[in-house]
């Protein structure tokens, strides 16, 4: 069976790293790799040879993104997406489509993959994140992917709620705890050479994407997030830039401004897998909007500041602190987290998201799966009381 991995950014791959090297291991599948979106452009780090370096092929270059971020730019990127990956399904005439969380461009190749009759498999399907326009994209691929990988029996439930047949909806637990297990972490000093960065007593650990649906705009609340930071004068503070959501390029120009201003900051485009894992296990805490602070580190049993609306809804670890985007309050959570008091919240802590194994799971279930008759789906209800 033929299976196509269609990934767009240098997170998603980081969580499809090991499902692919399990289908391109297995005697029964053969793995297809299309590279879209950021992972193709030098602005946000040509990440598709990070791909090439783990030793998988890509088959296919997609090219989708305009260099424009505003609403027009994202939803016109949405439908170049949506013309340029039929073209590629064509070629590759894959029997499973495989995608994985809620961006557009994986709207864009579900759409596709529907109308061309690919069955497809979500990866992360079910979860909430009511602050941004993923929440609705992700539920509408579910509705056109025929089976279903899930972090949680929270999220099991609302796809099955979705009308989803619950054969076909399996709870494998979170992809990112595979990466955890599975890769060997740098060292203090090894992770030093490879930033060219001297870490201090205190370090955190900064990742701000978009808001795309909260009242006040992306610009305002990184202005508020950098006014607090700013006063943590001898803490290390490591940028990862945010992704290509409406209203990003303002605030990857905030933070090039602001590390230019400030000696105790630096900045990156993409870390990467190994050098953003080693750098959750040598900082003192992760602040920001990022899914990665409430799926993979909790792990670490380290504090995430969960900054506004955009992961509002999803399952949430003791280690997680959600905070208002105003800078007196993500100080005071910043204070928290550094606290005492709040260490013993962390030696509780237990990541909701697993213990990792689910990229073997999902390997298992792709090799023992039949998709005779699988396109032709029947609405599954639920019984009301």
């Amino acid at each position: 069976m033929k299976i196509c991995v269609v990934t767009g950014t240098r997170a998603e791959y980081g969580l499809l790293r090991w499902v692919m090297e399990g289908i391109k291991n297995s005697a029964s599948l053969e793995l297809q790799v299309l590279a879209t979106g950021m992972h193709l452009s030098p602005e946000f780090g040509m990440t598709v040879d990070c791909i090439e370096a783990d030793g998988f092929r890509v088959d296919r270059r997609v090219e989708m993104l305009l260099s424009s971020d505003t609403a027009v730019g994202v939803a016109k990127s949405t439908g170049l997406a949506t013309i340029s990956i039929a073209d590629a399904l064509h070629d590759l005439a894959p029997d499973l489509l495989l995608l994985l969380g809620d961006r557009y461009e994986l709207l864009a190749s579900s759409i596709a993959a529907l109308i061309a009759k690919i069955p497809i498999a979500h990866l992360h399907g079910g979860e909430k994140t009511e602050g941004a326009f993923d929440e609705a994209i992700r539920h509408s691929i579910t509705k056109m992917s025929h089976l279903h990988f899930v972090a949680a029996e929270e999220y099991r439930k609302r796809v099955i709620q979705l009308g989803e047949n619950p054969q076909r909806v399996f709870n494998v637990g979170g992809m990112g705890i595979d990466n955890i297990k599975k890769l060997t972490l740098l060292n203090r000093t090894a992770l030093e050479n490879e930033l060219n960065y001297e870490l201090k007593k205190q370090n955190f650990l900064i990742t701000f994407h978009p808001v795309t649906l909260e009242n006040s705009t992306s610009e305002e609340q990184m202005g508020e997030l950098l006014d607090s930071l700013g006063k943590f004068e001898d803490c290390g503070l490591i940028f990862t830039m945010p992704n290509s959501d409406t209203g990003g390029r303002i605030l990857l120009k905030m933070i090039e401004e602001f590390c230019y201003n400030h000696k105790n900051a630096i900045s990156f485009t993409s870390l990467g897998q190994l050098k953003y894992l080693s750098c959750l296990n040598h900082v003192n805490m992760v602040i920001g909007n990022s899914s990665s602070g409430l799926l993979e580190v909790p792990t670490f049993k380290i504090p995430t500041i969960n900054i506004g609306d955009r992961q509002k809804g999803r399952l949430k670890a003791k280690s997680v602190i959600d905070c208002l985007p105003t800078s007196q309050i993500i100080t005071a959570s910043i204070l928290k987290g550094l606290s005492d008091d709040f260490k013993e919240v962390l030696n509780d802590t237990i990541n909701p998201y697993g213990e990792g194994g689910a990229s073997q799971k999902i390997i298992q279930t792709l090799e023992s799966i039949e998709l005779t008759d699988i396109i032709k789906k029947k609405f599954y209800d639920i019984e009301f009381r």
